[in-house]
């Protein structure tokens, strides 16, 4: 009685931003549970979910030093019993039609059915996620509210690198000359916002600039997209509040982030 337990979900091969978490985490809970579980019912038809890394002993490894309580490793048949084909499945409508719903179709019909399934399993009282992927954080909160779990979704802000880049685990995919040209991403993040705070509000415009700077740094953009950050809806001339998204790939590593611009709703 009286004991909090927090819970941070993941999907191994852990980095600074993971760690960075599960500190944050801490401040909330006493107690704080990691869940490591690659989970094939998020990833794409044309994402290989054989060439993800499986870095467990290392995880473990990193978790033991940064003095975290426990980690929960489930495999796929205990996640799911009778297979993908016939398990339930969570769609939160809407906010998953835009950015990367539109692009990796189904993608966060996993993400809400296995961080259901988690919740369920852990039954903690808070969860940590970051905000670098905003739209899922997003998704996972209406989820929790729809489905009335007793958790509470805390959101921490993004961990970057030095020269601004995201830390992700799809940046150890980087060559160090492909990590400084990723930095470009959060730059051109940095300007789109500064033209929105001095009161630019041609959305097509500022998108299509955002798509021409990557490209021109050697991207291939995947969307470069400004949005209501409580609809995730496209901008419109009433909106006071903004997120910007992007995807772009790299080489064949696909890298995401996000901006926010809060004004007086």
């Amino acid at each position: 009685p009286g004991t909090t337990i927090g819970f941070l979900t993941t999907m191994e091969n852990l980095h600074e931003g993971h760690l960075s978490i599960i500190t944050e985490t801490k401040v909330h809970a006493d107690i704080v549970i990691c869940s490591i579980f690659v989970n094939p019912m998020q990833v794409g038809a044309n994402e290989d979910l054989d060439s993800y890394p499986r870095t467990l002993e290392a995880d473990a490894s990193a978790l033991v030093a940064h003095v975290w309580n426990l980690l929960f490793a489930p495999n796929a048949n205990e996640v799911y019993p009778n297979g993908l084909s016939e398990q339930t499945r969570v769609d939160v409508p809407k906010l998953g039609d835009y950015h990367c719903g539109a692009s990796r179709p189904g993608h966060f019909v996993g993400v809400a059915t296995v961080v259901s399934k988690l919740f369920n399993m852990v039954q903690a009282d808070i969860a940590v996620f970051g905000e670098k992927d905003f739209q899922q954080l997003a998704i996972i909160r209406k989820m929790a509210s729809d489905l009335c779990f007793p958790i509470e979704i805390i959101g921490i802000p993004t961990s970057r690198e030095k020269s601004g880049l995201a830390r992700s685990s799809r940046n150890g995919y980087l060559s160090p000359s492909e990590k400084n040209t990723a930095a470009i991403i959060y730059q051109t993040l940095l300007k789109t916002r500064a033209a929105l705070e001095a009161g630019e509000r041609d959305f097509k415009l500022l998108s299509k600039q955002g798509n021409k700077t990557l490209e021109a740094a050697g991207f291939k953009p995947d969307y470069f997209n400004i949005a209501n950050p409580k609809t995730l809806a496209p901008s419109d001339e009433n909106d006071k509040s903004f997120v910007i998204l992007v995807a772009a790939y790299l080489g064949s590593t696909r890298l995401i982030d996000n901006i926010t611009l809060f004004g007086d709703e």
